[in-house]
Formats: C-alpha cells, sequence, structure tokens
C-alpha cells in the first residue's frame, strides 16, 4: 500500500485525510483505513499508558 493510499490524522484540526497532505510534525499515521486514523488520539492514549505502566513496573 503506497503512502497516497493510507490514512492519517491531521492534528492541527483533527482533520482524517488519504494521502500525507500535511507535515510530518502535525500528522500521526499511516493507518491502514480511515476508522483507525479517526481513533488515533485514543490508540496514542492507550499506548502511552501501556508504557507508562511499563516503566512503573520496571522501577
Amino acid at each position: 500500500m503506497s503512502d497516497d493510499e493510507q490514512w492519517y490524522f491531521r492534528i492541527s484540526d483533527k482533520a482524517v485525510v488519504q494521502g500525507k497532505d500535511a507535515g510530518a510534525m502535525d500528522r500521526m499515521g499511516p493507518y491502514p483505513d480511515r476508522e483507525t486514523a479517526e481513533r488515533a488520539l485514543e490508540i496514542a492514549a492507550e499506548r502511552n499508558k501501556t508504557a507508562d505502566d511499563a516503566d512503573r513496573d520496571w522501577s
């Protein structure tokens, strides 16, 4: 799948777009489909929690 076919979450306006139309600092992704890209912030929060829990367990 090319970059133009993948989905991204544009941080500045919370838009879900197909293809890299925003700069690297303003996008999250790529995601395989629109529905997953719409959950970008939720996915990031889940990953952060998992990493924080792992750090806490390691200490």
